[in-house]
């Protein structure tokens, strides 16, 4: 089967070699980058161990084999998520720098193209994994590298300071790596406004059939330029236009003229998962 994502494997991150270690050794395709096999995990969905942290891994996607690049393949990276109230919780983003800095990898006011229906039904997954759990699961608005042009995304697990992470939340992102779908009833949007941690968006993409690829949070937003902006939504694949976290985000003057304004309720509510 043709890879549909390729699972990153940060030997760096405390999270990433935690979770593959659930899926021992699956066997190689053949093809490596750097030495390293890439190996097949399940019908679409790839794994590749590297040896640095994810955050400053740029330009992978030059290295990577021909049948991983031609069509690009979405990059998946299992991280940790750290934050200053050591909340555990599950989390999924896309990746780039809306503002000027770069502090944690990528470049300034650079963002990476997403993949809206499959980081959706990420999040999807993470929010029924986390409810047995007792785990809050979200979105987080775009932010951090590494420089790709692949479409690309974060799924994360938060606990707090330490580098053992909970071993419920790494079984369960264990399990749902390999089996992420997406669903292609959902209309694909990029957020705007808000706080990090999109509960807005997040609440859309659980309830009804929006996907969304870049989400700027209202902090994000004041600091990007117009251009920026505008590159939200040249790197989200098959957006509408914007959604917006409440009235006031949508007169922001930078925004205007850029993309058509889009309603909550434009989408259809989802069924409810079966039990």
């Amino acid at each position: 089967m043709a890879p549909r994502y390729l699972l990153v494997v940060s030997e760096a991150d405390p999270v990433a070699p935690a979770v593959a270690q659930h899926w021992g050794t699956p066997p190689a395709t053949g093809d490596s980058v750097d030495g390293t096999p890439i190996r097949a995990l399940a019908p679409g969905a790839f794994v590749l161990r590297r040896p640095g942290l994810h955050i400053h891994d740029d330009r992978l996607d030059t290295v990577l084999p021909a049948a991983f690049r031609v069509p690009a393949v979405t990059l998946v990276f299992p991280s940790v998520h750290r934050s200053e109230s050591g909340t555990r919780c599950l989390t999924t983003h896309p990746i780039g720098n809306p503002g000027p800095d770069a502090e944690v990898g990528g470049r300034p006011a650079q963002l990476v193209t997403t993949a809206p229906r499959l980081m959706t039904g990420a999040l999807r997954a993470i929010a029924e994994a986390g409810a047995s759990l007792g785990l809050p699961a979200s979105f987080e608005a775009t932010h951090h590298g590494p420089v790709t042009e692949h479409p690309s995304f974060f799924v994360e697990i938060g606990f707090g300071t330490g580098n053992d992470p909970p071993a419920d939340a790494v079984a369960a992102l264990a399990r749902l790596l390999p089996h992420l779908e997406e669903d292609p009833k959902d209309r694909i949007a990029v957020g705007l406004g808000g706080g990090h941690y999109a509960p807005h968006f997040t609440e859309l993409a659980l309830e009804r059939r929006w996907a969304f690829g870049h989400l700027l949070s209202r902090h994000g937003l004041a600091t990007a330029t117009r251009s920026v902006v505008a590159g939200a939504l040249d790197r989200t694949p098959g957006n509408e236009g914007f959604l917006f976290a409440r009235t006031a985000d949508a007169e922001e003057t930078k925004i205007q003229g850029l993309g058509r304004r889009l309603r909550d309720a434009e989408a259809p509510k989802r069924e409810p998962v079966p039990t």
